[in-house]
């Protein structure tokens, strides 16, 4: 049997169609490394390789009819006169009330997944130790039961708070600090919520002691830079350690119920304002392949990134540094673990966010010492996939978006739709040759927005400022940048001339919209317009609402842009009083208002 065939039976694409339809082969290095992460030497292959359809059951849970909006944001991104640097859950409570009070039904949030408390600059949302927990530098200590102001040097969160950027590891010392010292005043942790966590939240707090542990002996806070013996989750060094350090572990239990019980607060405080959604959150498409999720799992594989193939973004494709959940164990298992995974996750949310939904269906895989460029395609089992899903929507009446950007297979959108997912509509990326698609033809079942995290700020990409980026970062070409510029100018036009036909916007406005900057009048337009689609859910960013101008991430880089730090320029008592907030909102809350007629 050729690689190629052996490769496939383990649901490894031996070529691939990329995006604008060109056909990709893969080296022979990349199929034989994948089989061997696979186990293909020890594991049967698939009964069949999965199908792209699907089950007739398999049907997710949509709100009731009429058309929603919410605002997204980035929690961490918030300012406020009492957070300690970070936006926490104190701040989030304070949105809610704010999107209540404007209409707003939903507010949305990047990934609260637990990350590396020994490594807090390890910040990426979309990069986490464990899908399953939060993080708990999102608590409000202030409102933590026991808390005391003296606990604290207010100077220190005052230099904090005054941070142009999260200064996650002074964050991280001064609230653990804190909360340690409530802990040993005789906190405790409810028992319900150990039972409901079980085995897999022992593990983790483990995880966070030994990894507090190892960074305190020179190593790295994730357990592929640990000495071998500590690598075993259930090996004798890890149980002598969880014996000798009980109440270590037991601070970290204390900390996942904290942030499980104030993240509930805030849901039941969305329920009491009568939001219809409420919270919506994200699901990263994977985890750090040296994180809690990874350690002592054997359907994990540390040895295989997931990433993209080579687009418009980025000529060279691009490496998540995400460790894969096993292609062939999950098709053994009819998705089990991920089926575990995502009804916890859905306990937690009206909404959840698929990121890079196609993961449901193939994941691009590169396996170690390969690069974006020799990637290929891996096959998840979908009808088992999709079965788990929409069950776990269904039971928690929580509400799907599948983020299908980017290289979508064909027929994806239609098994989307067909299973009540909703689809993830940018108007960014909303054109034909012709222009911007009109907001009356976005499908029904989706949620609309203008952008997203990886995307440019209204008033960014309205200067080119995106375009700028990539190419000073050489992840385009000289010539793709002009394209990119000269597209940019067309796309400038054509909004224009819709916004206008729309009534929107008056001919002088529209003059006055140079390139230079987006008005406040342009920016109020386009989310009107937008909003008139007939799609269930619109979200508008808070920092379009803030008129904020630094994109939040610029994918691809690690420290050459301060991703996922930025904070917002106005604390949020500011912001609300502002005419942008203001009319922005209104505009919403008048084209989706809560009594559809």
């Amino acid at each position: 049997m050729t690689v190629e065939k052996r490769a496939r039976a383990y649901g490894i694409q031996p070529e691939y169609e990329g995006i604008g339809g060109k056909m990709h082969r893969p080296p022979r290095a990349t199929l034989e490394k994948l089989l061997d992460a696979f186990g293909a030497d020890r594991l049967p292959p698939l009964e069949r390789e999965p199908e792209l359809a699907a089950p007739a059951d398999a049907l997710c849970h949509v709100p009731g009819e009429g058309r929603y909006w919410g605002i997204a944001l980035q929690l961490y991104q918030l300012r406020s006169a009492r957070n300690w640097g970070i936006g926490d859950f104190g701040d989030l409570q304070a949105v809610v009330r704010l999107a209540a009070a404007a209409g707003a039904d939903f507010v949305g949030l990047n990934p609260l997944h637990a990350m590396f408390l020994a490594n807090p600059a390890q910040c990426s949302p979309f990069s986490p130790s464990n899908r399953r927990f939060l993080n708990p530098l999102y608590i409000a200590v202030d409102r933590v039961e026991g808390f005391d102001a003296a606990m604290v040097d207010p100077d220190a969160l005052a230099a904090l708070r005054d941070a142009e950027l999260v200064d996650y590891a002074g964050v991280a010392k001064a609230k653990i600090a804190a909360l340690r010292r409530i802990w040993d005043a005789g906190a405790a942790i409810p028992d319900a919520f150990l039972a409901e966590g079980g085995p897999d939240l022992r593990r983790h707090a483990c995880f966070e002691a030994l990894s507090a542990h190892m960074v305190a002996e020179g190593h790295g806070a994730g357990w592929l830079s640990w000495p071998e013996r500590w690598r075993d989750a259930d090996g004798e060094a890890v149980r002598a350690f969880a014996e000798a350090e009980g109440d270590e572990i037991r601070f970290h239990l204390w900390l996942q119920y904290l942030a499980a019980q104030q993240l509930q607060q805030t849901r039941d405080l969305c329920d009491r304002l009568g939001m219809r959604i409420g919270l919506y959150l994200d699901f990263a498409v994977g985890e750090a392949a040296d994180g809690s999720g990874s350690w002592g799992s054997p359907i994990v594989l540390p040895d295989v990134r997931i990433g993209a193939p080579p687009d418009y973004f980025n000529e060279q494709g691009q490496d998540w540094g995400l460790a894969p959940l096993s292609p062939v164990a999950m098709a053994a298992e009819r998705a089990a673990p991920f089926r575990s995974l995502i009804e916890q996750a859905t306990r937690q949310a009206g909404a959840l966010r698929i990121d890079h939904a196609m993961g449901l269906w193939q994941l691009f895989l590169m396996p170690q010492g390969a690069g974006a460029e020799d990637g290929t395609y891996a096959r998840y089992p979908l009808a088992d996939m999709l079965t788990a899903l929409a069950g776990a929507s269904r039971a928690n009446r929580t509400v799907i978006i599948g983020e299908d950007l980017g290289n979508v297979p064909p027929g994806f959108r239609e098994v989307m739709e067909a299973c009540r997912i909703l689809s993830y509509r940018i108007l960014l990326f909303e054109r034909t040759e012709d222009g911007f698609i009109p907001p009356e033809d976005y499908p029904r079942e989706a949620l609309v927005c203008l952008s997203t995290h990886d995307l440019p700020t209204f008033r960014g990409w309205w200067r080119g400022d995106d375009v700028t980026l990539r190419a000073g970062f050489g992840f385009i070409s000289p010539e793709a940048a002009e394209e990119q510029e000269a597209s940019r100018r067309a796309e400038r036009a054509d909004l224009l001339a819709d916004l206008t036909a729309a009534g929107l916007l008056t001919e002088g406005e529209a003059h006055q919209a140079t390139p230079d900057d987006a008005p406040a009048a342009l920016i109020v337009a386009v989310h009107r317009h937008l909003a008139r689609a007939p799609s269930r859910l619109f979200a508008v960013r808070l920092e379009d609402l803030a008129g904020e101008l630094q994109p939040v991430n610029v994918p691809s880089t690690v420290d050459e842009y301060p991703n996922w730090r930025r904070k917002l320029g106005l604390d949020l008592a500011a912001l609300a009083e502002t005419p942008l907030y203001r009319n922005v909102t209104a505009a919403l809350a008048a084209e989706r208002p809560k009594d559809p007629a």
